[in-house]
């Protein structure tokens, strides 16, 4: 299995029976499954959809959004629930637009899912923690 590194891009090959064991970069040495979500910029975002063969669950918001930070926690929640199936990361809106743009995000906070290098669903609104895992599994 491919999964690029939230923490400096590297694209890492993990045998699908060493996920659950917690494996980490093979170059800077993060966790490749965070059991957290972890914040991205796009161009780290493009290069993990391009190349994970685990579905990645992205959360479009921005500090100043009330709603984005009520779902902040119920998305920490599901990050935790869903740690081997998927993984979760945010994109601030706000500190990276040209990332929210390029997803034609219209309405925050928006959850898309990408799955095989192509958005496969999205929901937009805050949702609490059994919504994303059921919805994102």
């Amino acid at each position: 299995m491919k999964l690029t590194c939230l923490a400096c891009g590297q694209v890492n090959r993990v045998p699908d029976e060493r996920l659950a064991s917690g494996p980490k970069c093979a170059t800077c040495g993060e966790a490749l499954l965070p059991r957290r979500p972890v914040e991205v910029d796009s161009a780290t975002l493009a290069k993990a959809v391009r190349n994970d063969d685990l579905p990645l669950v992205v959360d479009f918001w921005a500090p100043w959004c009330g709603p984005c930070r009520m779902m902040a926690p119920e998305f920490e929640k599901a990050a935790a629930a869903l740690h081997t199936r998927a993984r979760l990361v945010k994109l601030n809106t706000e500190a990276d637009p040209q990332g929210g743009a390029r997803h034609a995000i219209r309405s925050i906070p928006t959850m898309v899912k990408f799955a095989a290098g192509r958005e496969v669903k999205r929901q937009s609104g805050a949702v609490g923690a059994g919504q994303i895992v059921g919805w994102a599994g």
